[in-house]
């Protein structure tokens, strides 16, 4: 059957985890006349933007801002601090795990990779079981995802950094936060970790095009003796010439702009009320699940993502007929199974700029997307999630009194 209107009235609801919903007050910053990128009122923009990345990361140290994607993040983490042939040890969690473990060996690094089952984040006994069975400090990084996007887990950057640490292993732990900054409570440096890598398209808020990298000093030393070939992601290169609030290339003049209205947002709401916001909106959101009979991917309750939700498909059932039947007749879109997930789960985003009536409306199209499609199920998810929402709902800074 045919949706009933060739253009729906409405907007569309993009429910994937990321790129998010850009706020409107994002937009409209990102509309202003670009300025020049060497002239005063841009050095201005320039080093408030870096000031408050670091504020996000919860660093005292570099944080450096790439016109990229997170993926050319990635990469600068790995160019900066590692040789050739180097030995990196790293976590298969989920489908972006992977692709930065073929990034690493395209490279020319020699990478180590955990075998994991895609429900389960990074197991620190067994980063740190690994670590101690290295007396030659081989092993140069621990490279690990902090919200895995494919899965909806999350990995303990802090008992990571613990297990390196008891190892007594000189490796740099690199974390990839590309889709929990901004929506999950991260500690660059009260966690231990050497980079940082994320990126402007999730949590920021913004669309896709900045990416980030938080740096230890530990990491910048490393730099000094790296090998690996690097130009346009060359940290020293960005630290010359940031600190007067300027970029050794062109830079995404408008995403800063937009990046700056951004942080301005997350910093008025306030960052604990931020993260205190995903995880209610991810829990009401697994109490849909639940109700309706559906499996969360994510296997234990400690590893939930408060940013995205993964949910396997009953046997004999696909995900992608069901994405389809949401979009055509709802227009929806939620996210795929990626990879070896592929058509076995979907995947609900509840991160950025999101409050209880867009995830009541999500769950709904959801659930109206079950029935049509003929999914087994039991009504009653959304009721659940409301439920939840409003034992837990408190007024809106704008109406408190």
């Amino acid at each position: 059957m045919q949706p009933l209107y060739s253009h729906p009235s409405g907007r569309h609801f993009l429910q994937i985890p990321g790129p998010t919903n850009v706020p409107d007050r994002v937009l409209r910053a990102i509309d202003h006349a670009t300025i020049d990128h060497r002239g005063p009122e841009f050095g201005e923009l320039g080093k408030t933007v870096l000031a408050g990345m670091k504020k996000v990361f919860k660093t005292d140290g570099d944080v450096i801002i790439y016109p990229s994607s997170g993926t050319g993040a990635w990469e600068a983490a790995l160019v900066n601090t590692l040789s050739p042939g180097d030995k990196v040890l790293m976590a298969e969690t989920g489908h972006f795990a992977t692709l930065w473990k073929k990034m690493a060996e395209r490279l020319g690094l020699q990478v180590e990779f955990q075998d994991g089952d895609w429900r389960h984040g990074a197991d620190p006994e067994q980063i740190g079981r690994r670590l101690a069975a290295d007396p030659g400090h081989e092993i140069k990084a621990v490279c690990v995802v902090h919200n895995e996007t494919a899965t909806g887990v999350v990995s303990n950057v802090p008992a990571v950094r613990k297990a390196i640490d008891a190892a007594g292993h000189p490796a740099l732990l690199m974390v990839d936060t590309i889709s929990s900054l901004g929506s999950l409570d991260y500690r660059h440096d009260e966690w231990g970790v050497d980079v940082t890598v994320s990126g402007s398209q999730k949590g920021m808020m913004l669309p896709p095009g900045l990416s980030f990298n938080a740096v230890s000093a530990k990491a910048l030393k490393a730099a000094d003796t790296a090998r690996l070939p690097r130009s346009y992601w060359d940290w020293k290169e960005m630290l010359a010439i940031n600190p007067r609030g300027y970029f050794p290339y062109t830079p995404a003049t408008n995403l800063l702009y937009g990046l700056r209205e951004a942080l301005d947002m997350l910093f008025t709401e306030g960052l604990d009320n931020v993260f205190a916001r995903h995880q209610r909106h991810g829990e009401a959101t697994r109490r849909a699940v639940r109700a309706w009979g559906l499996e969360i991917l994510c296997a234990r309750p400690e590893e939930y993502s408060p940013a995205l939700t993964a949910v396997m498909m009953p046997d004999g059932h696909s995900a992608d007929a069901l994405r389809k039947t949401v979009l055509d007749h709802f227009n929806m879109s939620l996210g795929q199974g990626l990879s070896k997930l592929s058509d076995r789960v979907f995947r609900i985003g509840h991160l950025g700029d999101f409050n209880d009536l867009t995830l009541c409306a999500t769950l709904s199209g959801v659930e109206m997307g079950l029935k049509k499609a003929g999914v087994p199920h039991r009504a009653g998810g959304v009721q659940a999630a409301m439920d939840y929402l409003a034992e837990t709902s408190r007024p809106c800074p704008a109406q408190a009194t």
